[in-house]
């Protein structure tokens, strides 16, 4: 296992994270179960602001990107650590207002949001909307004429860099979905575009690479280019740039092949990227911009695990090795997706060598229904507790009820002491919205 500052092995022999035994954690709440080290958290969050207040002169704001795990306690943490948030739906903007997250300090994201979506984020007063096709400027633009404002926008444009990540999660290639391209001239023309709405207010352009991003040259080289056309746009349109979002994609330990970043390695990160803005800054003559990152991902994703218990074990010799677990796709779904690599351990042994090679298989009705290959364990045994690492960010938020499995629970961990920040689901829950039209509903005496 590869040491974390949120995990260790106890004189037990069991997992533990943020102080709790995760023995005791699937006993008392049951199995599957997402759990996360509030301390971890708080501390990621803190390292992003500080490096800002520090290597910034404070002129920035950290955005917990919701996508990665969204719901209100994580808001309430956000907004204790004096940070803001970005949402990529009305369901995220929601979550984060019945949290009573402050409004001015949350920015919403998407490439289609639906005008209903426009409409609510507008009455609720957000910070800021970041536009990503001409259609949502015309919408962002009449929605806030209806209500006598002005909305600050910020374009997404896209650099053209491809980061050396997974092709599902580059974002800023030339064929992306997301944003306006710079090389191909559209995101000038969208900026004379958006300058031209009478109750628009555009602020400056956000731009996010990509995920899972080890390489700090891809985030200077999306700085240079940024500022590059900023300044080109400024001499061609007297644009003003008051704010930039370089978005996020700091990446994070899944396994042995993955770069082991301390906590306060992240910083590193975000200086190098600081320092790109303020010599392109003083190149081009341009004011320091306000700097918005979103290091979701690199937040969350560490801090959490998810518990299982093992149920069948099947052999095919000389061929494979299945542990199955309690769990699956539908609490995670993103091996099904990217083929993403995990290190599972067993919790409640976890100081034994491994001494076989499996593949952890779900209980889903599905062949590709699988959270990790070829990993190494220790001989498996039904009712041993699977922890499987780092799976704070994306896990939860891409749950299902494919096969109306149940959702999960999520608990935080703070100092040793568990407690529920998301429910357990029930098959009332899932069963809730069905209706059966009268013409189907079973007769009496039939």
């Amino acid at each position: 296992m590869n040491e974390r500052e949120t995990l260790k092995i106890n004189a037990k022999g069991h997992l533990e994270i943020g102080g709790a035994d995760c023995v005791e954690l699937a006993q008392d709440f049951g199995t599957p179960l997402y759990v996360f080290d509030e301390a971890y958290i708080r501390k990621m969050m803190r390292i992003y602001k500080d490096t800002l207040a520090t290597h910034y002169e404070g002129k920035g704001l950290v955005l917990y990107a919701s996508k990665a795990f969204s719901c209100q306690a994580i808001y309430r943490i956000a907004d204790e650590e004096n940070i803001g948030i970005d949402v990529v739906s009305g369901g995220e903007l929601y979550t984060a207002l019945q949290a009573g997250f402050p409004a001015e300090k949350i920015y919403m994201h998407g490439n289609n949001k639906l005008p209903y979506e426009i409409g609510e984020a507008l009455d609720a007063k957000i910070g800021c909307i970041v536009a990503d096709a001409y259609s949502e400027l015309d919408k962002i633009d009449a929605e806030a004429q209806k209500r006598g404002i002005i909305q600050k926008v910020l374009l997404r444009i896209n650099p053209g860099i491809e980061a050396h990540t997974h092709a599902f999660v580059q974002t800023a290639t030339t064929d992306s979905k997301f944003g306006f391209s710079i090389a191909d001239g559209t995101a000038e023309n969208a900026t004379k575009y958006a300058m031209q709405k009478k109750n628009l207010h555009l602020a400056g352009y956000h731009c996010h690479i990509g995920s899972q991003i080890f390489e700090k040259q891809s985030f200077v080289l999306a700085v240079e280019k940024c500022m590059t056309f900023a300044a080109k746009m400024r001499d061609a349109l007297h644009f003003k740039l008051e704010t930039l979002n370089l978005g996020g994609g700091f990446g994070i330990w899944y396994t042995d092949e993955d770069r082991k970043i301390p906590a306060e390695g992240y910083a590193e990160y975000l200086e190098a990227l600081l320092a790109a803005v303020k010599e392109k800054a003083v190149e081009y003559k341009l004011d320091l911009p306000f700097l918005l990152i979103e290091p979701g991902r690199s937040i969350v994703g560490e801090a959490g695990v998810t518990l299982y218990t093992v149920g069948a074990i099947k052999e095919i010799p000389s061929v494979k090795k299945y542990v199955a677990i309690d769990g699956g796709m539908f609490d995670n779904p993103r091996y099904a997706l990217y083929q993403s690599k995990y290190t599972p351990i067993l919790a409640n042994r976890a100081n034994e060598e491994p001494t076989e090679i499996v593949s952890i298989a779900g209980k889903c009705c599905e062949s590709g229904d699988i959270i990790a290959v070829n990993v190494s364990l220790p001989q498996a045994r039904e009712g041993d507790i699977l922890a499987v690492l780092s799976t704070g960010a994306y896990n939860y938020s891409m749950a299902m009820n494919y096969n109306r499995n149940k959702i999960p629970p999520c608990i935080l961990v703070n100092d040793g002491k568990a407690e529920y920040i998301v429910r357990p689901q029930t098959y009332e829950d899932i069963n809730r919205n069905d209706v059966i039209p009268t013409r189907l509903l079973k007769k009496e005496n039939q």
